[in-house]
Protein backbone atom coordinates (compact mmCIF):
# COMPACT_ATOMS: atom_id res chain seq x y z
CA UNK A 1 0.00 0.00 0.00
CA UNK A 2 2.66 2.50 0.79
CA UNK A 3 4.65 1.66 -2.43
CA UNK A 4 0.95 2.30 -4.31
CA UNK A 5 0.66 5.80 -2.38
CA UNK A 6 4.32 6.50 -3.53
CA UNK A 7 3.65 5.75 -7.49
CA UNK A 8 0.87 8.04 -6.97
CA UNK A 9 2.00 10.67 -5.55
CA UNK A 10 5.11 10.86 -8.08
CA UNK A 11 2.62 10.53 -10.79
CA UNK A 12 0.51 13.56 -9.54
CA UNK A 13 3.65 15.65 -8.63
CA UNK A 14 4.99 14.87 -12.38
CA UNK A 15 1.72 15.81 -13.84
CA UNK A 16 1.79 19.13 -11.90
CA UNK A 17 4.77 19.66 -12.93
CA UNK A 18 4.53 18.89 -16.60
CA UNK A 19 0.97 21.59 -16.09
CA UNK A 20 3.01 24.09 -14.89
CA UNK A 21 6.02 24.10 -17.53
CA UNK A 22 3.45 23.91 -20.58
CA UNK A 23 1.96 27.08 -18.56
CA UNK A 24 5.25 28.81 -18.31
CA UNK A 25 5.66 28.04 -21.72
CA UNK A 26 2.58 29.82 -23.55
CA UNK A 27 2.65 32.82 -21.16
CA UNK A 28 6.63 33.66 -20.83
CA UNK A 29 7.37 37.28 -22.60
CA UNK A 30 9.13 38.42 -24.38
CA UNK A 31 10.03 35.28 -25.92
CA UNK A 32 13.09 33.58 -26.58
CA UNK A 33 15.65 35.61 -28.95
CA UNK A 34 19.24 35.71 -29.98
CA UNK A 35 21.32 38.79 -30.74
CA UNK A 36 23.90 38.80 -33.12
CA UNK A 37 27.16 40.32 -32.68
CA UNK A 38 28.94 39.97 -35.91
CA UNK A 39 29.24 42.67 -38.20
CA UNK A 40 27.18 44.75 -35.80
CA UNK A 41 27.69 48.00 -34.44
CA UNK A 42 28.61 47.32 -30.61
CA UNK A 43 29.09 50.44 -28.51
CA UNK A 44 30.34 50.41 -24.95
CA UNK A 45 30.96 53.01 -22.43
CA UNK A 46 33.43 52.38 -19.93
CA UNK A 47 35.38 50.79 -22.51
CA UNK A 48 39.01 52.15 -21.83
CA UNK A 49 39.74 49.51 -18.71
CA UNK A 50 37.77 46.74 -16.76
CA UNK A 51 35.30 45.20 -17.55
CA UNK A 52 33.98 47.37 -20.48
CA UNK A 53 37.87 46.79 -22.03
CA UNK A 54 37.03 42.87 -21.54
CA UNK A 55 33.72 43.63 -23.38
CA UNK A 56 35.12 45.82 -26.18
CA UNK A 57 38.12 42.49 -26.77
CA UNK A 58 35.47 40.04 -26.77
CA UNK A 59 33.14 41.86 -29.00
CA UNK A 60 35.61 42.75 -31.69
CA UNK A 61 36.88 39.33 -31.58
CA UNK A 62 33.43 37.79 -32.45
CA UNK A 63 33.65 40.50 -35.37
CA UNK A 64 31.77 43.26 -34.42
CA UNK A 65 32.00 47.35 -35.28
CA UNK A 66 33.19 48.18 -31.69
CA UNK A 67 33.49 52.03 -30.59
CA UNK A 68 34.11 52.67 -26.97
CA UNK A 69 33.35 56.17 -25.18
CA UNK A 70 35.37 57.13 -21.72
CA UNK A 71 36.46 60.31 -20.62
CA UNK A 72 40.31 59.65 -20.42
CA UNK A 73 41.47 60.64 -23.88
CA UNK A 74 44.83 58.76 -23.08
CA UNK A 75 43.32 55.23 -21.94
CA UNK A 76 41.01 55.42 -25.03
CA UNK A 77 44.05 55.10 -26.97
CA UNK A 78 45.93 52.75 -24.65
CA UNK A 79 42.55 51.00 -25.09
CA UNK A 80 42.50 50.79 -28.84
CA UNK A 81 45.61 50.09 -29.24
CA UNK A 82 45.75 46.88 -27.11
CA UNK A 83 42.69 45.64 -28.54
CA UNK A 84 44.16 46.02 -32.15
CA UNK A 85 47.06 43.99 -31.00
CA UNK A 86 44.28 41.56 -29.10
CA UNK A 87 41.87 41.12 -31.96
CA UNK A 88 43.73 42.45 -34.65
CA UNK A 89 40.55 45.22 -35.74
CA UNK A 90 40.66 48.37 -34.89
CA UNK A 91 37.81 50.61 -33.05
CA UNK A 92 36.30 53.67 -32.85
CA UNK A 93 37.42 55.86 -29.81
CA UNK A 94 35.13 58.85 -27.98
CA UNK A 95 35.68 60.95 -24.96
CA UNK A 96 32.97 62.17 -22.99
CA UNK A 97 31.60 62.41 -19.94
CA UNK A 98 28.38 60.69 -19.71
CA UNK A 99 26.88 63.20 -17.16
CA UNK A 100 26.89 65.51 -19.90
CA UNK A 101 23.88 64.80 -22.04
CA UNK A 102 24.94 67.32 -24.89
CA UNK A 103 28.37 65.40 -25.23
CA UNK A 104 26.48 61.96 -25.18
CA UNK A 105 24.41 62.88 -27.92
CA UNK A 106 27.13 64.10 -30.45
CA UNK A 107 29.69 61.08 -29.51
CA UNK A 108 26.45 59.11 -30.36
CA UNK A 109 25.81 60.87 -33.49
CA UNK A 110 29.18 60.65 -34.81
CA UNK A 111 29.83 56.93 -34.31
CA UNK A 112 26.69 56.11 -36.03
CA UNK A 113 23.40 54.19 -35.32
CA UNK A 114 24.05 51.10 -32.70
CA UNK A 115 23.17 47.76 -32.86
CA UNK A 116 23.87 47.24 -29.18
CA UNK A 117 24.74 49.55 -26.67
CA UNK A 118 26.06 48.41 -23.71
CA UNK A 119 26.13 50.93 -20.27
CA UNK A 120 29.18 49.91 -18.47
CA UNK A 121 30.24 53.15 -16.80
CA UNK A 122 30.26 53.32 -12.98
CA UNK A 123 31.10 54.76 -9.96
CA UNK A 124 31.88 52.94 -6.61
CA UNK A 125 32.76 54.95 -3.33
CA UNK A 126 32.05 52.97 -0.43
CA UNK A 127 31.46 55.01 2.80
CA UNK A 128 28.72 55.00 5.31
CA UNK A 129 25.14 57.81 4.57
CA UNK A 130 26.16 60.16 7.43
CA UNK A 131 29.60 60.69 7.14
CA UNK A 132 29.71 60.81 2.97
CA UNK A 133 30.04 63.72 1.22
CA UNK A 134 26.93 64.61 -0.66
CA UNK A 135 28.74 65.80 -3.66
CA UNK A 136 30.17 62.35 -3.81
CA UNK A 137 26.86 61.11 -3.64
CA UNK A 138 25.80 63.15 -6.37
CA UNK A 139 28.46 61.82 -8.47
CA UNK A 140 27.68 58.44 -7.98
CA UNK A 141 23.85 58.93 -9.10
CA UNK A 142 24.75 61.04 -12.21
CA UNK A 143 27.29 58.42 -13.45
CA UNK A 144 25.72 55.60 -12.57
CA UNK A 145 21.83 56.45 -13.08
CA UNK A 146 21.33 59.73 -14.55
CA UNK A 147 24.33 58.37 -17.37
CA UNK A 148 22.40 55.67 -18.22
CA UNK A 149 19.18 57.81 -19.15
CA UNK A 150 21.83 59.94 -20.78
CA UNK A 151 23.33 57.25 -22.71
CA UNK A 152 19.78 55.56 -23.67
CA UNK A 153 17.96 58.63 -24.59
CA UNK A 154 20.56 59.57 -27.06
CA UNK A 155 21.29 56.09 -28.28
CA UNK A 156 17.24 55.42 -28.96
CA UNK A 157 16.87 57.43 -32.09
CA UNK A 158 19.44 55.52 -34.43
CA UNK A 159 18.49 52.03 -32.35
CA UNK A 160 14.83 52.47 -34.26
CA UNK A 161 15.92 53.33 -37.26
CA UNK A 162 18.70 51.00 -37.91
CA UNK A 163 18.75 49.94 -41.95
CA UNK A 164 19.18 46.06 -40.30
CA UNK A 165 16.28 45.57 -38.24
CA UNK A 166 17.28 42.49 -36.76
CA UNK A 167 17.42 42.62 -32.87
CA UNK A 168 19.25 44.80 -31.25
CA UNK A 169 20.08 45.13 -27.87
CA UNK A 170 20.22 47.77 -24.62
CA UNK A 171 22.98 46.10 -22.21
CA UNK A 172 22.70 47.75 -18.75
CA UNK A 173 25.90 46.79 -16.25
CA UNK A 174 23.97 46.82 -12.50
CA UNK A 175 25.90 45.04 -9.71
CA UNK A 176 25.03 42.64 -6.94
CA UNK A 177 24.88 45.69 -5.22
CA UNK A 178 21.92 46.74 -7.44
CA UNK A 179 20.13 43.29 -5.74
CA UNK A 180 20.44 43.84 -2.27
CA UNK A 181 21.64 46.32 0.16
CA UNK A 182 24.69 46.36 2.34
CA UNK A 183 26.35 48.24 4.66
CA UNK A 184 28.42 51.07 3.45
CA UNK A 185 26.76 51.24 -0.08
CA UNK A 186 24.04 53.64 0.84
CA UNK A 187 24.28 55.83 -2.32
CA UNK A 188 26.21 53.05 -4.70
CA UNK A 189 23.20 50.60 -3.99
CA UNK A 190 20.48 53.81 -4.49
CA UNK A 191 22.05 53.98 -8.21
CA UNK A 192 22.38 50.74 -9.07
CA UNK A 193 18.76 49.50 -7.73
CA UNK A 194 17.22 52.53 -9.96
CA UNK A 195 19.24 50.59 -12.97
CA UNK A 196 16.05 47.64 -11.92
CA UNK A 197 13.40 50.38 -12.56
CA UNK A 198 15.41 52.04 -15.67
CA UNK A 199 15.12 48.49 -17.35
CA UNK A 200 11.99 46.77 -16.42
CA UNK A 201 10.10 49.81 -18.06
CA UNK A 202 12.17 50.40 -20.76
CA UNK A 203 11.80 47.24 -22.09
CA UNK A 204 8.13 46.78 -22.70
CA UNK A 205 9.07 50.48 -24.05
CA UNK A 206 11.01 48.73 -27.07
CA UNK A 207 10.01 45.63 -27.12
CA UNK A 208 7.69 46.55 -30.26
CA UNK A 209 10.91 47.75 -31.87
CA UNK A 210 12.90 44.47 -31.23
CA UNK A 211 15.47 45.89 -28.86
CA UNK A 212 16.11 43.51 -26.12
CA UNK A 213 17.28 44.97 -22.44
CA UNK A 214 19.81 42.73 -20.38
CA UNK A 215 20.52 43.69 -16.47
CA UNK A 216 23.81 42.60 -15.91
CA UNK A 217 24.43 42.00 -12.03
CA UNK A 218 28.23 41.04 -11.55
CA UNK A 219 29.47 40.85 -8.12
CA UNK A 220 33.05 42.50 -6.92
CA UNK A 221 35.32 42.50 -9.74
CA UNK A 222 39.19 42.54 -10.46
CA UNK A 223 39.67 45.69 -11.82
CA UNK A 224 42.13 48.72 -11.73
CA UNK A 225 39.35 50.81 -9.64
CA UNK A 226 38.79 47.91 -7.33
CA UNK A 227 41.97 48.24 -5.12
CA UNK A 228 41.65 51.80 -4.69
CA UNK A 229 37.81 51.29 -3.55
CA UNK A 230 38.72 48.61 -1.60
CA UNK A 231 41.12 51.43 0.76
CA UNK A 232 38.03 53.90 1.43
CA UNK A 233 35.85 50.23 2.93
CA UNK A 234 34.04 50.61 5.90
CA UNK A 235 35.69 47.97 8.53
CA UNK A 236 31.93 46.23 8.66
CA UNK A 237 31.83 46.46 4.36
CA UNK A 238 34.25 43.97 4.34
CA UNK A 239 33.14 42.10 7.08
CA UNK A 240 29.43 41.69 5.66
CA UNK A 241 31.14 41.00 2.03
CA UNK A 242 33.67 38.48 3.10
CA UNK A 243 31.65 35.26 1.89
CA UNK A 244 30.99 37.00 -1.67
CA UNK A 245 33.87 36.20 -3.79
CA UNK A 246 35.19 38.39 -6.56
CA UNK A 247 35.66 37.69 -10.70
CA UNK A 248 38.53 38.74 -13.25
CA UNK A 249 36.87 41.19 -15.68
CA UNK A 250 37.26 39.47 -18.42
CA UNK A 251 35.51 36.42 -16.69
CA UNK A 252 32.30 38.83 -15.80
CA UNK A 253 32.43 40.36 -19.80
CA UNK A 254 32.48 36.44 -21.28
CA UNK A 255 28.92 36.24 -18.61
CA UNK A 256 28.02 39.26 -19.83
CA UNK A 257 27.87 39.07 -23.33
CA UNK A 258 26.82 35.65 -23.73
CA UNK A 259 23.84 36.92 -21.97
CA UNK A 260 22.96 39.72 -23.89
CA UNK A 261 23.10 37.17 -27.15
CA UNK A 262 20.85 35.43 -25.27
CA UNK A 263 18.07 38.20 -25.03
CA UNK A 264 18.24 37.47 -21.24
CA UNK A 265 17.07 40.11 -19.04
CA UNK A 266 18.72 39.24 -16.07
CA UNK A 267 22.41 37.80 -16.20
CA UNK A 268 24.09 36.80 -13.38
CA UNK A 269 27.82 36.32 -12.97
CA UNK A 270 28.33 33.60 -10.57
CA UNK A 271 26.74 30.87 -8.57
CA UNK A 272 25.74 33.44 -5.36
CA UNK A 273 24.31 36.08 -8.43
CA UNK A 274 22.31 33.00 -9.59
CA UNK A 275 20.50 32.99 -7.13
CA UNK A 276 20.03 36.55 -6.17
CA UNK A 277 18.26 36.76 -9.26
CA UNK A 278 16.00 33.92 -8.37
CA UNK A 279 15.49 35.78 -4.60
CA UNK A 280 14.75 38.79 -6.24
CA UNK A 281 13.10 38.94 -9.98
CA UNK A 282 9.93 39.87 -8.65
CA UNK A 283 8.33 40.81 -11.90
CA UNK A 284 10.64 41.23 -14.16
CA UNK A 285 10.21 39.81 -17.48
CA UNK A 286 11.64 36.13 -17.90
CA UNK A 287 12.11 34.68 -21.99
CA UNK A 288 12.99 31.32 -20.58
CA UNK A 289 9.88 28.87 -19.14
CA UNK A 290 12.66 26.40 -18.11
CA UNK A 291 14.10 29.67 -15.98
CA UNK A 292 10.60 30.47 -14.80
CA UNK A 293 10.33 26.91 -13.86
CA UNK A 294 13.09 27.24 -11.15
CA UNK A 295 11.91 30.72 -10.02
CA UNK A 296 8.63 29.69 -9.34
CA UNK A 297 9.71 26.04 -7.53
CA UNK A 298 12.80 28.01 -5.52
CA UNK A 299 11.37 31.30 -4.81
CA UNK A 300 9.95 30.52 -1.30
CA UNK A 301 12.89 28.27 -0.51
CA UNK A 302 15.61 31.40 -1.58
CA UNK A 303 13.40 33.90 0.70
CA UNK A 304 14.07 31.39 3.78
CA UNK A 305 17.75 31.53 2.65
CA UNK A 306 17.91 35.25 2.58
CA UNK A 307 16.55 35.36 5.68
CA UNK A 308 19.52 33.10 6.97
CA UNK A 309 21.85 35.88 5.18
CA UNK A 310 20.05 38.63 6.93
CA UNK A 311 20.30 37.22 10.52
CA UNK A 312 24.14 36.62 9.86
CA UNK A 313 24.59 40.31 8.56
CA UNK A 314 22.46 41.93 11.59
CA UNK A 315 24.74 39.09 14.00
CA UNK A 316 27.82 40.58 13.10
CA UNK A 317 26.64 44.14 13.00
CA UNK A 318 25.35 43.73 16.78
CA UNK A 319 28.84 42.04 17.09
CA UNK A 320 31.02 44.50 15.38
CA UNK A 321 29.27 47.66 17.65
CA UNK A 322 28.79 45.88 20.61
CA UNK A 323 33.11 45.21 20.15
CA UNK A 324 33.40 49.34 19.57
CA UNK A 325 31.97 49.99 22.43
Amino acid sequence: MADLSLAVFSLVLLFLSLSLLIFLAFIVRPRPVKVPIKNRHVFITGGSSGIGLALAQLAASEGAQVSILARNTIRLEEAKESIRLSTGRDVAIFSADVRDYGAVKKAIEEAGPIDVLVCNQGIFVPQELETQDIEEIKFMIDVNLTGTFHLIKAALPGMKNRADRGPGSIAIMSSQAGQVGIYGYTAYSASKFGLKGLAEALQQEVIGENIHVSLIFPPDTETPGFAEENKRRPQLTSILAASSGSMQADEVAKKALNGLKSGNFIVPCNFEGFFLSIATTGLSPQRSFWMAFVEVIAAGILRVVGLCFQWNWYGSIEKFLAEKK
